[in-house]
C-alpha cells in the first residue's frame, strides 16, 4: 500500500513540474523580465498594494483578484492611471492571464515614473492554480476564470474555464 501512495505522489509531482515548466518556458519566450516578478506565495493583498488587472474588460468581468482595478491592455490609459495613482512610489502589482501583457503595462508604468512595479508571475492563472480566490463583479467568490483562448487556457489547471 505504501508503494502505491509513493507512486501516486511521484505521478502528481511529475505533472505539477510539467505544468510549471510549461509556464516557465512560455514566460521566458515572451517576457524580457523587465518588470520584476512577484510570486503568488509572496503576494498578500492589502490596502497599501495597488493591484492592476491588465486583461480586457470581458476577462475582468468574469473574475479578478479581490480589489483589483481594471486598467485593460488595448484600452490602457496613462492619464486615467495618473489620476487614480498619485503616489509614484506606491507598491503596484500588475497582472494578466499569465504575465505577458502585464509586463508590457508594467514597462509603461515604469516609463511614467512609477518606481515600485511588480508583475505577478503566472498571472491570474497561477493565482487560481495555487488555490487563491477570485471574485466576480459582485465581489462574490467564483471558480470561473476567463482562459483567454484554448491555447493559453491549457496553463489554467484549476477553476472553471470561460472563453466568451
Amino acid at each position: 500500500m505504501r508503494n502505491i501512495w509513493c507512486f501516486l505522489f511521484l505521478i502528481c509531482s511529475f505533472f505539477s513540474l510539467q505544468s510549471q515548466s510549461k509556464l516557465d518556458k512560455t514566460l521566458k519566450n515572451y517576457n524580457k523580465e523587465s518588470v520584476p516578478y512577484i510570486q503568488v506565495a509572496n503576494l498578500i493583498p492589502n490596502d497599501s498594494i495597488v493591484l492592476l488587472d491588465s486583461r480586457e474588460e470581458a476577462e475582468f468581468n468574469v473574475s479578478h483578484i479581490k480589489n483589483a482595478i481594471w486598467v485593460g491592455y488595448d484600452t490602457f490609459n496613462k492619464d486615467s492611471i495618473s489620476k487614480k495613482i498619485t503616489n509614484k512610489n506606491a507598491p503596484i502589482v500588475v497582472y494578466c492571464s499569465i504575465g505577458v501583457r502585464s509586463e508590457n503595462i508594467g514597462e509603461t508604468l515604469q516609463k511614467m515614473g512609477f518606481t515600485n512595479v511588480k508583475n505577478l508571475y503566472g498571472g491570474i492563472f497561477e493565482w487560481k492554480n495555487q488555490d487563491q480566490p477570485v471574485y466576480n463583479l459582485n465581489q462574490e467568490k467564483t471558480e470561473k476564470v476567463h482562459a483567454y483562448n484554448k491555447h493559453w487556457g491549457k496553463l489554467l489547471k484549476k477553476g472553471e474555464k470561460v472563453y466568451k
